[in-house]
């Protein structure tokens, strides 16, 4: 399977759920804009993905699953 995060950087504030739930995933970038940190998402992350996803108070993060 081939997963896909979408972030809509005018959305998110930075809150940081996204690196609560699945850290080995997601950064903060130098403006506090949640950013997919290169070689992500495996498979292995896909859990923890969704809940990220559930988790944005912003609503600034879609899955895609292919």
């Amino acid at each position: 399977m081939t997963v896909r995060i979408d972030i809509d950087t005018a959305a998110c504030n930075g809150y940081g759920n996204c690196l609560v739930a699945a850290p080995e995933v997601f950064e903060l970038d130098n403006n506090n804009i949640a950013a997919v940190l290169p070689g992500r998402p495996t498979d292995a992350d896909l859990d923890e993905v969704r809940e990220a996803v559930a988790d944005c108070p912003a609503g600034a993060l879609r899955i895609h699953e292919h």
